[in-house]
Formats: C-alpha cells, sequence, structure tokens
C-alpha cells in the first residue's frame, strides 16, 4: 500500500483556476471521495506524492496507479479479456499469471462470462466493470476512479454502491473516488472532501459532511430530499435561544449565543421534523398541501402560517397527516444554523484548509 498526498496543487486555464492551492493527504489504504468536478490533468504547480516520492513528472507505467473513468475507455479491436490483461502485459507478465489475475478479478466482478466478448457486445453494466477490472488487476497501490458509475443504469449503480466498499477494502488500495452523486460519496468514501471553485470546502466523515455542513451550499448538496432551508433572526428569552417558526418560538440546542439578533438562515432535514399533536410543547402549526411516497419513506409537504414551504421525511407505514391542518415538532438538536451574508455554518469547526430570524 502507499499513501498518496497533494501539496499546493494549482491549476489553470488561461485565466480560470481550477485547482487554487490544494493540499490534501490520502492515508495507505483508505477510500476518500472526491465530490466535485471530474477530470484528471497535470497541475501547473505543486507536487504530487505517492508513497512519499514526487510523482509530478514520473511516467504514468511507473507510478503504480490503476485508474478507470467515466466514459470506460475500452479498447474496441480487443476482447474485455485483452482489454483487462493490459496492465500485465505491459509488465511483461507470464501468461499464465495474466490469465489467473484476469480471470480472478472477472469472477470477483462477475464478468467471466462475457471475457470473449469485444465491448460493443458489452452492456454499459459489463463494460462499466470491465474498466474497473482493469484498474484493479495489477492491484496497484493507488486507485484513481473518476465518475466510473456515471453511465451505468440505475440498479447496476445501486448494486455497485453495496459491492464496491467491500471489494476495494479487499484489495488494499488507497482509493481517490470522484463523484457528483452525493449517495455513492456517503456509501463508498471513508472520508469525503467537498470540492467547490478550485478549493476543498470541507474534509470528514459521510455522518460530519452530513450533520456539521461547513457551509449552505455543502447541506444542499448533501440529502434527499433536500434540506429545508428558512430566514430566521435568533432571539433570547428565560429559556434559552430560539427561532421563529409559525409564530412559534423554537428553542436551538446549539450554543449560538453570537447568532442572536443576526440575519441567519436555520437548516432543518426533513427527516428531523415529525408530525404530532397540537398540545405537544413547542408544536409548529402547519398545512398539509401535497403528500408523496417514495419506497421506503413518505415525504410530505407543508406550509407555514406565513407561507413557508417545508418538507417532512417519515419512514413507510408510519402515521402522519395527510391533508388540511396539521402540527409538527423540530428535533432542535438536529437544526443547523448559517450566517445569511456568507452562507457558513455556526459553530463550525474549519477541519481542513480552507481558502485563507423573521418567523418563518
Amino acid at each position: 500500500m502507499a499513501s498518496l498526498e497533494l501539496k499546493n496543487v494549482v491549476k489553470r486555464y488561461k485565466s480560470q483556476t481550477v485547482l487554487d492551492n490544494l493540499s490534501l493527504t490520502v492515508a495507505d489504504g483508505e477510500t476518500l471521495v472526491l465530490f466535485g468536478p471530474s477530470g484528471v490533468i497535470d497541475p501547473d504547480e505543486g507536487k504530487i506524492l505517492i508513497g512519499g516520492e514526487v510523482m509530478t513528472d514520473v511516467d504514468a507505467e511507473f507510478r503504480g496507479v490503476g485508474m478507470a473513468f467515466q466514459n470506460f475507455a475500452l479498447f474496441p479491436h480487443m476482447s474485455a479479456f485483452d482489454n483487462i490483461a493490459t496492465p500485465l502485459e505491459a509488465r511483461h507478465s507470464s501468461q499464465g499469471t495474466i490469465k489467473a489475475g484476469v480471470e480472478s478479478v472477472a469472477k470477483l466482478l462477475k464478468i467471466d462470462h462475457v471475457l470473449s466478448h469485444k465491448p460493443r457486445a458489452l452492456s454499459n453494466g459489463q463494460k462499466q466493470r470491465t474498466a474497473l477490472a482493469r484498474a484493479l488487476v495489477g492491484s496497484p497501490p493507488i486507485l484513481l476512479l473518476d465518475d466510473p458509475l456515471r453511465n451505468v443504469d440505475a440498479k447496476l449503480r445501486f448494486e455497485m454502491r453495496l459491492e464496491l466498499p467491500r471489494l476495494l477494502h479487499d484489495r488494499g488500495a488507497t482509493v481517490v473516488y470522484v463523484t457528483q452523486d452525493y449517495k455513492e460519496a456517503m456509501a463508498l468514501g471513508n472520508r469525503i472532501a467537498v470540492m467547490s471553485q478550485g478549493v476543498i470546502r470541507q474534509l470528514g466523515t459521510p455522518e460530519q459532511i452530513y450533520r456539521e455542513p461547513a457551509n449552505v451550499e455543502i447541506a444542499r448538496l448533501f440529502g434527499d430530499p433536500t434540506i429545508n432551508l428558512l430566514d430566521v433572526k435568533p432571539a433570547r428569552d428565560a429559556k434559552g435561544i430560539y427561532v421563529g417558526l409559525s409564530n412559534v418560538q423554537v428553542h436551538l440546542a446549539g450554543a449560538y449565543e453570537a447568532a442572536v439578533g443576526r440575519d441567519c438562515v436555520i437548516g432543518l432535514r426533513p427527516e428531523a421534523l415529525s408530525f404530532v399533536g397540537e398540545a405537544t410543547p413547542g408544536a409548529v402549526p402547519v398545512t398539509v398541501e401535497a403528500e408523496t411516497p417514495l419506497n421506503e419513506k413518505i415525504v410530505t409537504l407543508v406550509r407555514t402560517v406565513r407561507g413557508r414551504e417545508i418538507l417532512v421525511s417519515r419512514p413507510a407505514g408510519t402515521p402522519g397527516q395527510t391533508e388540511g391542518k396539521a402540527h409538527i415538532a423540530v428535533d432542535s438538536k438536529s437544526a443547523l444554523l448559517f450566517d445569511h451574508a456568507s452562507g457558513e455554518r455556526i459553530g463550525a469547526n474549519r477541519v481542513v484548509n480552507l481558502r485563507s430570524g423573521e418567523a418563518a
């Protein structure tokens, strides 16, 4: 195994900077998901190290890196077997080693029955697995997977989200996985690096990214249904700090003293809201507008007294209001508060080098 390290990497296209002084370390055997734009490029400035050795100017065949791309990049005139075998052929491995290696990884990815087929005879899912098998067959210490599930159908994408973590763990490689699909990022990464406008905005575990997003943008990106965002101005009473929702004082669990009197945005995950009886302390009056079953959950659109729309999510099969007047409760421990002007989460801890209410 080997670690991967980027030190002050910069990439520009004329006057546009797409990577801005990027520094990042991926530990031995870790799967880091890079959530953001895809692509593989040479840096204009900075260093890329594998196992502590600078690789910026090292030819690709000597870097010990396996790669798979979203467009598969298979040789059309070669069989699936021969496509997978190319890394081993480049090493001048024996025919026995090549055969054993290809058949082993093909069986693992359930494409051993199509090894004789050329790419035109393969489904998109089989092409994707062939490209992934080629990246894995040589057991490279570093794997770069550039949105490899982009072009496969929904069923296979779901299956691969379940299979890939085990597969990558068993191979013991250090993995950088690029995706713009938040579910994929949450399923595959030991950590997630969220990139925007050339810099990493937040780096953390999937749970940290979801429950403690660094800003409004990240809060919106992670979650389905999307997070509810409402303009508020926190105030204080004898019980603590609260915001107004439908003329009800909803007290917050966090340490938000500095937010009192400021224009803020409160973020409420749909699953942090629940239907309750009118007599429940802190119950917020709403009107149910619509209900949508989504397999394992039911999403209800409600409207506050002042006309703000809010999404409420509950597990399928559980009771909830389906029409008319209703009341919801807010899990205050799950509420997030953001500065209205900057979008930054109030109380957020910066864990990487980031570039250095009114009633609803």
